[in-house]
């Protein structure tokens, strides 16, 4: 396939963006472990999104669609899922996997998670050896590195974590778990993660306790509360137009609805720091998460 690009003198209009990938895992995953209805706006059906959603039904999670891009979540509580028939996939997508060994760890059936051929050559050591650590009765392919999981859902017990490379997706994973967990669990960070997860939490009513790098829950958690949210626009995506923006003089570009957590926003610093200028307009907060529109 050829592509040609042509040239244009300036580039202007407004743009709205899909909705965040990892934000719309989250809303769905925590929308499933929370007491009522949690509508969703924005959702993200892309295939890492798509995989979470279709797991989560065959947990027996009751998810609606009332129209386009549209969710209702009508969760049960922190152990209302019921043991799986078949495996679980996750086809291509890493963070349903890593996230959803958090929640499975602490329940109280057998599952199996399981993926794509991609999928199934990432390791999962680095959630599997905590998750052991909080008595997680989890196994895999090479002693437990390879996918697929197998999981028998037993009482956790709070540890302190030293994850060696930062991850969301680990700290998620461990942070997840820790609803579970009798006592304290904390993640200790090398560097600076985005953190949808602990905001996300926050929002929903639970207590994360955040000093620097180091990430605290206090377990068991009997309840989250279930929420509304609209699903931003993402970043990575954003990024593209703010740069093309920037490149092409005279250009006029309104980026409408996009997530600006502070750890997603380094193109920001940089633009700024070679003395590009992007307005952030309209800011709001949705769901544990700042949002704004950029001009």
């Amino acid at each position: 396939m050829k592509l040609r690009i042509n040239s244009v003198p300036r580039l202007r209009g407004e743009v709205t963006l899909p909705g965040d990938k990892s934000i719309t895992h989250r809303a769905l995953l925590l929308g499933a472990i929370a007491e009522g209805a949690s509508h969703v706006e924005g959702f993200q059906s892309g295939g890492d999104c798509q995989a979470t959603f279709s797991c989560l039904q065959a947990l027996g999670v009751l998810i609606e669609r009332p129209g386009p891009g549209e969710l209702v979540i009508q969760g049960r509580g922190l152990r209302s899922w019921r043991e799986p028939t078949n495996v679980l996939n996750c086809v291509r997508s890493g963070t349903t996997m890593r996230l959803l060994a958090g929640l499975l760890a602490g329940q109280g059936f057998y599952s199996v998670l399981t993926g794509d051929a991609q999928l199934l050559r990432r390791p999962m050591d680095r959630i599997a050896e905590p998750l052991r650590a909080m008595g997680a009765h989890i196994w895999g392919r090479e002693g437990g590195r390879l996918p697929p999981l197998s999981i028998l859902g037993s009482a956790l017990h709070g540890v302190e974590h030293h994850l060696n490379v930062a991850s969301a997706q680990v700290k998620s994973c461990l942070l997840l778990a820790g609803l579970y967990a009798e006592g304290e669990t904390t993640v200790i960070e090398p560097g600076p993660s985005r953190d949808h997860t602990e905001r996300m939490l926050r929002a929903r009513g639970v207590a994360v306790r955040t000093e620097g790098l180091r990430h605290t829950i206090q377990g068991p958690v009997e309840r989250l509360n279930a929420i509304d949210t609209i699903v931003p626009g993402d970043f990575s995506s954003a990024a593209y137009f703010i740069v093309g923006a920037m490149l092409v003089p005279d250009s006029r570009v309104l980026v409408k609805n996009v997530n600006i957590n502070p750890t997603r926003t380094g193109l920001l610093d940089a633009l700024a720091a070679m003395g590009g200028s992007v307005q952030v307009l309209n800011a709001r907060d949705t769901g544990g998460e700042p949002v704004a529109d950029l001009l």
